[in-house]
């Protein structure tokens, strides 16, 4: 290779010579370094902003910009809103820092592109998320832990591009010399790097190991794939066999693929590629006029075209948007309905441009968002990075209750130590166990869809009959063996990072407070009745056929009992899919929910997002939801409690947030004598 043709390296050192920006719980101190106080020392850990999600960084309305136009928008959606646009971008700040679980929430790569494009260099926080992580190593923004910086940047010391780089992995670190990764890749591709073989003896592995050594890309050349073994830690490139965008991403995965490569570029196996309608049809529902005045509405809706076009030219099966028979209008299906419904089969490697792709591994597929640089490289290459993750085994004993579900469970797991300090960021969450035959296909994928409100790489649930059964109803052409081809079992002597047991007995309905979905209690434990104004049931977490049956269940009764929706509570229920809505019509739902003044919604991710009926409009409304995550501003301005669909639509009779039993005058169960969490450690 010529000198002129080599991919050319960051600088080995770091000079930063702007401000540094502390995001503290005091707005006020916060505000008065944007408008120019520099703090002279460093706030204390307790003093620093946990759980910034990208919700916050990059709201959803900012999202419809993928170009330098981010930057203006950075942060804006912080706390109630202190950070105005232009703030942080004509700061000058080099350096951000924070608390725990820095870019929590959505695999959104507009949050830290627009923090990159506002002018900083460097994250540093407590924690920092996996997908967040990956995605600010794929496009050049500097991140880390080391509190240790920050008076060294102070007195103006240079840092060596190698502390950026101490315990990553090999490719990882190499992304980060190169300075992301589509200049790595184009080193790659030339010859000018080469990812080091994994060299890991056969060893016992869990389910997650076993897939990824399966699917490793062993010769990139001859596309040979399989290793013997893999072992947490491990770097490599995997052969992803469905890879999916929707209408909030596709346009920048396309706008970045193009960049890199070529007007010209084209999707490698465009069967395996699925794109998805599916985030905001309903926006123009509830996107407030002053918005739709600053175009923000046809921004979005550009969003879609972009899709279009792109599926179109390149091939891909677009889920589109489609208008029924009975005159509504929805998507096709949720992204991750689809996935479960349509596309994925057991041990296979499952990628989208969405944090909840975790969902597919109630499969037993390996499967995780990833952002728009990712995505770009494997449209062309069909392979992703992987670090192999660790993984915490979730061994579930015990029969739930009658009032209990799958998210209360995922409630009460997230409530634990280990979840809240954020050990298991970037882990595999498994579960298994005897407590698993209580629990059916739906309800399985709730545990998958929730693993990364835990900071997790992803979930997976062992593979067994009721996964046969699951995929034989959803798709005829399939044979028992094809299915059961796929399914992987941990081995007896695998390692895992921690192990717990989850007695479903000791388990009472749940709710999460608003701001996290770590913030799980007792319904019994809530200080008083919680008044409610929206009653909120549907996206990928409630939307399925089984919380159908779920919301039904309460709601017949209430119906029996000539009860109706309370006055003053707006009340919804959106379907996962089309199929869903189908399911839920003859099983006669439809008649029974808007009996009761249940207003219904086709699929769409809508009212989880911010992005459809369901919504707050203002802050002092609270909603009670079955989403998956109550982050600040997550579904408007108002404040979330996350539920079970059984808690969702009994509150909605109620008014307040009730158990459903209570609704229907039987005694209030006594709280579980189990201190909160009630996890236990195993060896």
């Amino acid at each position: 290779m010529s000198e002129t043709l080599a991919v050319p390296r960051r600088p080995s050192e770091v000079t930063l010579r702007g401000r540094i920006l502390f995001l503290t719980d005091d707005m006020d101190l916060v505000r008065s370094q944007l408008d120019g106080v520099d703090l002279v020392t460093t706030p204390a850990a307790k003093d620093l902003v946990d759980n910034i999600s990208t919700d916050e960084i990059t709201p959803g309305w900012v999202c419809f910009y993928y170009d330098e136009t981010l930057g203006h928008y950075s942060l804006v959606g912080l706390r109630g809103g202190v950070i105005k646009p232009g703030d942080l971008a004509g700061g000058g700040f080099d350096v951000v820092v924070s608390g725990l679980s820095k870019g929590c929430g959505s695999s959104r790569e507009t949050a830290p592109y627009s923090e990159l494009w506002a002018g900083v260099k460097l994250v540093i926080a407590r924690s920092i998320e996996k997908i967040y992580g990956q995605n600010s190593q794929n496009i050049g923004l500097l991140n880390s832990t080391d509190f240790g910086l920050i008076d060294r940047i102070r007195a103006g010391e240079t840092i060596s591009l190698e502390e950026f780089t101490d315990g990553l992995d090999p490719i990882a670190a190499e992304i980060v010399r190169y300075g992301g990764l589509f200049n790595y890749n184009k080193a790659r591709l030339a010859g000018q790097v080469t990812p080091p073989p994994v060299q890991t003896a056969a060893r016992p592995m869990t389910i997650t190991e076993k897939i990824i050594a399966s699917k490793a890309v062993a010769d990139a050349a001859t596309g040979r794939l399989g290793i013997p073994a893999v072992k947490p830690g491990d770097a490599l490139f995997v052969r992803a066999e469905l890879r999916f965008s929707h209408d909030y991403t596709t346009a920048m995965s396309e706008a970045l693929l193009v960049k890199a490569l070529g007007a010209d570029a084209k999707v490698t196996d465009p069967g395996s590629v699925f794109a998805f309608r599916d985030h905001l049809t309903f926006l123009g529902d509830v996107m407030p006029e002053a918005r739709k005045k600053l175009g923000l509405l046809d921004r979005a809706n550009h969003l879609a075209v972009v899709q279009k076009d792109f599926a179109l030219r390149q091939g891909v099966r677009l889920y589109d948007e489609i208008d029924n028979p009975d005159g509504t209008k929805g998507s096709e299906a949720i992204c991750h309905n689809a996935v479960l419904e349509d596309l994925a089969l057991p041990g296979q490697v499952v990628v989208g441009t969405d944090s909840h792709t975790c969902t597919a591994g109630a499969l037993g597929t390996f499967a995780f968002g990833v952002g728009s640089t990712d995505m770009a490289n494997s449209w062309y290459t069909k392979d992703v990075r992987v670090r192999v993750p660790e993984t915490v085994r979730f061994e579930l004993v015990g029969e739930p209750s009658a009032d209990i579900t799958a998210k209360d469970v995922m409630l009460f797991i997230l409530a634990t130590p280990y979840i809240r300090e954020s050990k298991a960021i970037g882990q595999v969450l498994e579960f298994g166990g005897p407590g698993l035959a209580h629990l059916n296909f739906d309800e399985r994928a709730t545990l998958t869809n929730m693993a990364v409100e835990a900071g997790a790489t992803t979930g997976i649930v062992e593979p067994d009959s009721v996964v046969t059964d699951y995929l034989l109803g959803c798709r005829p052409g399939l044979t028992r063996e094809e299915i059961e081809a796929g399914f992987q079992r941990s081995d007896e002597g695998a390692t895992y990072a921690a192990r717990f047991v989850i007695d479903l007995d000791a388990i009472a309905p749940m709710v999460a407070t608003p701001g996290d979905p770590r913030n799980g209690v007792q319904i019994t434990d809530l200080d008083a009745p919680v008044a409610i104004d929206i009653a909120y049931g549907g996206s990928c977490t409630g939307g399925k056929k089984t919380d159908m049956d779920l919301y039904a269940s309460v709601l017949q009764r209430a119906a029996d009992k000539g009860l109706h929706v309370a006055p003053g509570v707006d009340a919804y229920i959106q379907f996962g899919s089309q199929k869903i809505k189908e399911y839920a019509r003859e099983q006669g739902y439809i008649e029974l929910f808007e009996g009761v003044g249940v207003q219904l919604i086709d699929p769409s991710c809508g009212a989880c997002i911010n992005a459809g009926p369901g919504v707050s409009d203002t802050s002092d409304k609270v909603s009670v939801s079955a989403i998956n995550r109550n982050f600040p501003g997550r579904s408007g301005p108002g404040d979330v409690y996350l539920a079970s669909p059984l808690v969702v639509a009994a509150s909605a009779i109620a008014g307040h947030i009730v158990r459903p039993e209570s609704l229907f005058d039987a005694p209030e169960p006594a709280p579980s004598p189990k201190a909160l969490p009630a996890a236990t450690a195993g060896a």
